[in-house]
């Protein structure tokens, strides 16, 4: 099935006479009549479901639809994104682990991995994503488990250069993890480039109407863990905490990340989005096709506009022809990048924050990728808690407006950013 269709059918197929659309499993517990049947659930020796803390049908067809999208052999969902990040690295990487990261990443990730995961022992270090290979290749140290990127980097929209990254990942024997949330896989398939896990916010584009909370892991099933036993015993080695099942070699690396992320990690920290989310989640995938189109469109337009105009200072959008980033896009997003544009107004912040006030259509808010268009000013914002240097280094000007272009007519957002820049 081409994406479009997945988007509609892939994750759930009605038997006869049962509903059409994924139902909702509002299920806390599920019932079993003997405890053998459901003490074989527990030691992961049959399939099924005993508490919603660990799996519920509702989110499972939810996942393996987004697993069918990105081309994946297993998925789970979270709460939150920022949830699915913190999963995906800490599935692998605990106390005394070292972890690569590109500097241009969200703010609340960076603070996630430079501050509360660095409590907990695990060392980052950001890099350049515009590095050169052997400025990359410093970076790795003996006790290395991943390297992390975002495909297209909130709010500097920075493109990874997968072939670079990946590369360097697997030449030490780690894998590459894509936070794919700003094109989705309608506009980029980090697995075709060499990523090996995947995640989203599906907060953003895939809900696209801000309704509903929640993030998704996605394993491509093709990093071989266990070449590497040593680096990574919490896969290929007994876990102790359920039952002694080695996860490789019960579920294969088809499976083995996703179930002990859901084992180990989601029995522990509880993190799990309601059947009523994923339900929510699963209206928005239905139209993803649609919608990225529109937004691309939209973000294209109106970039063009602000480049133009002689009251902006400068403009990022992968989409525009003289983006540093435009040529990594043509080859990783060739389809369309996403709707979200960064641009200053000349004046500053303080121009910024008058622009922004200006806006009447247009809503100031922390929020990007939904239907409607929104605005922030991440220094002021999601990133105020980073340094000088640290917003330096992630593409955060004090300047930078982050405009997250909805689906509305274009001509009608055009006239609003053109009467709000007037009040500048």
């Amino acid at each position: 099935m081409q994406p479009d269709t997945k988007c509609v059918h892939a994750g759930y197929t009605p038997g006869n006479g049962e509903p059409r659309n994924i139902p909702i499993i509002q299920s806390t517990t599920f019932r079993y009549e003997s405890g053998e049947a459901m003490g074989a659930l527990f030691d992961l020796e049959a399939e099924g479901y005993f508490y919603t803390r660990l799996q519920n049908p509702t989110n499972d067809r939810v996942a393996a639809k987004i697993a069918a999208l990105e081309g994946g052999t297993a998925a789970m969902l979270t709460a939150s994104g920022q949830a699915a990040n913190f999963y995906a690295v800490f599935n692998i990487a605990s106390c005394g682990d070292h972890v690569i990261a590109s500097s241009a990443i969200y703010g609340g990730t960076f603070n996630l991995f430079a501050v509360t995961m660095a409590r907990m022992g695990i060392q980052f270090t950001f890099v350049d994503p515009d590095c050169s290979p052997a400025e990359l290749e410093a970076a790795f140290r003996p006790n290395t488990k991943a390297v992390f990127g975002e495909s297209i980097a909130n709010p500097a929209l920075t493109v990874l250069d997968f072939d670079k990254f990946a590369a360097a990942a697997h030449a030490h024997g780690v894998p590459l993890i894509v936070d794919n949330t700003f094109p989705t896989p309608i506009h980029c398939r980090p697995f075709e480039y060499g990523a090996d896990i995947v995640t989203h916010s599906t907060t953003k584009y895939m809900d696209g109407h801000a309704n509903a909370v929640g993030g998704a892991i996605v394993d491509s099933g093709k990093f071989d863990w266990t070449k590497y036993p040593d680096k990574f015993p919490g896969l290929c080695t007994p876990d102790e905490s359920y039952h002694g099942v080695t996860y490789t070699q019960r579920f294969g690396l088809a499976g083995a990340y996703i179930t002990k992320a859901t084992a180990q990690l989601m029995r522990d920290f509880g993190s799990i989005p309601s059947p009523q989310n994923a339900y929510y989640l699963n209206i928005g995938l239905e139209t993803l096709g649609l919608r990225m189109e529109k937004h691309c469109s939209n973000a294209q337009a109106v970039a063009k506009f602000l480049a133009a105009h002689p009251k902006v200072a400068w403009v990022r959008y992968p989409g525009l022809e003289g983006d540093p980033y435009h040529a990594l896009a043509e080859k990783y997003m060739p389809q369309g990048t996403c709707g979200v544009i960064s641009f200053g107004v000349k004046g500053g912040r303080a121009a910024a924050q008058t622009f922004m006030a200006g806006l009447k259509l247009a809503s100031i808010a922390t929020h990007v990728a939904d239907a409607k268009t929104c605005v922030l000013h991440p220094a002021s914002t999601t990133h105020r808690q980073m340094s000088d240097q640290q917003l330096e280094a992630a593409g955060v000007s004090p300047d930078l407006v982050r405009l997250s272009v909805g689906i509305e007519d274009p001509a009608d957002l055009i006239e609003d950013v053109e009467q709000a820049l007037a009040q500048v």
